[in-house]
């Protein structure tokens, strides 16, 4: 037994000091430092991350968790759902966490499948929730885009009736970028849920100059806002996002869970909180997209590729013009892109990394494009 409980803490040991090791081993940046890379391999321009991130508050506090990760991070969840609230002028009672807006968006579609109809959505949006929603019962009605390829809300509020249990709009709109007048979008979203459930993703909205609607939810019980960790805090593999609603619709939503707010890890939530406090990271990287994404656009003008005008970290653009597969050939030269996404023109998707990554992108898409 003493020969176990010697092995048992000489490997206690080994693993505390790798842990301290790792610690020591991160990069010991400034708040306002932004190189950080934490594989090597292909540019990865396929899923809208944050090149950035996370902060270096955010991995700090990530990394002075894991030594609490042994206990229920209870008091730490409500201190992030009241500073959360606080940043919408809300209450803690009007915040549901999850791991990830994805999380998020497939309760919702539970939720609203409770009751037999149908859901609307633009297409093409954000669509990972579609398939959740489908095998629950509840069919996508689907409503093309307008030709700049914004959402076309006087059809999606055609479509409403007396079947229709949730709509659904991503603004700024994934994969277009596009975002909807914000008068437009506070009319649609008050006359729609007065019938229906809206929900609206925001999970661009810190990249653009968009205000939530957050502040809406607190006098309608049909408006669920979606916001995400994940984007400009640089929180993708923390797992993080969290829905804004009336507090009787939040505890509708939490009946469906096991256990609410209890997604998410010590880990994570102490990243989400460093993140929020953390202003300064969140303008530099708004700042550096903004760069990146125009060095991007005037590439696009040099070789006459159609693109959108992008009101987040992604462009939208047009490989009509490009003789072959052109995310293959960007494999080809160590470039992880996006597949076509519209057959109709071509249209595909590019992450905007750092600068460095898109100089790259534009290098390898000059040498390519024909």
């Amino acid at each position: 037994m003493a020969t176990n409980r010697r092995t048992w803490l000489k490997q206690s040991g080994l693993a505390l000091a790798g842990l301290t090791l790792l610690h020591n081993r991160l990069p010991a940046l400034p708040p306002n430092e932004v190189v950080y890379k934490p594989w090597d391999g292909p540019i990865r321009l396929s899923s809208n991350e944050n090149p950035y991130g996370p902060s270096a508050s955010a991995r700090k506090a990530m990394a002075d968790a894991i030594a609490g990760s042994n206990r229920y991070p209870w008091g730490n969840t409500d201190s992030l759902l009241n500073k959360i609230a606080a940043n919408y002028g809300l209450q803690n009672e009007n915040v549901l966490l999850g791991a990830g807006s994805s999380d998020i968006l497939g309760l919702v579609a539970h939720y609203a499948s409770l009751q037999k109809g149908h859901a609307i959505a633009a297409h093409p949006s954000f669509r990972s929730w579609w398939g959740a929603a489908e095998k629950c019962g509840l069919p996508i009605v689907k409503v093309p885009l307008t030709e700049d390829k914004k959402h076309d809300l006087p059809t999606m509020m055609d479509k409403v009736n007396n079947q229709t249990r949730l709509v659904y709009v991503c603004n700024p709109n994934n994969p277009t970028g596009t975002v909807l007048p914000v008068a437009d979008l506070k009319a649609f979203v008050t006359e729609v849920s007065k019938t229906t459930l809206v929900m609206l993703d925001e999970a661009y909205t810190e990249y653009s100059d968009e205000p939530s609607l957050a502040n809406m939810v607190a006098n309608n019980k049909n408006l669920i806002v979606v916001k995400t960790f994940s984007k400009i805090y640089g929180l993708a593999g923390a797992r993080i996002g969290y829905a804004l609603a009336h507090a009787d619709t939040i505890n509708q939503l939490a009946d469906l869970l096991p256990w609410a707010n209890a997604g998410v890890s010590a880990v994570s939530l102490a990243a989400a909180s460093a993140s929020l406090d953390d202003k300064g990271f969140v303008n530099l990287s708004k700042t550096n997209n903004a760069k990146a994404k125009a060095h991007t656009c005037q590439t696009f003008q040099s070789l006459n590729i159609p693109y959108i005008p992008s009101h987040t970290n992604f462009i939208y653009y047009s490989a009509a013009n490009f003789n072959g597969d052109l995310n293959a050939m960007l494999k080809e030269h160590q470039v992880t892109g996006t597949g076509i996404i519209e057959e109709n023109g071509r249209w595909t998707r590019i992450t905007v990394g750092t600068m460095e990554e898109m100089q790259q992108f534009s290098k390898v898409l000059k040498q390519i494009w024909k």
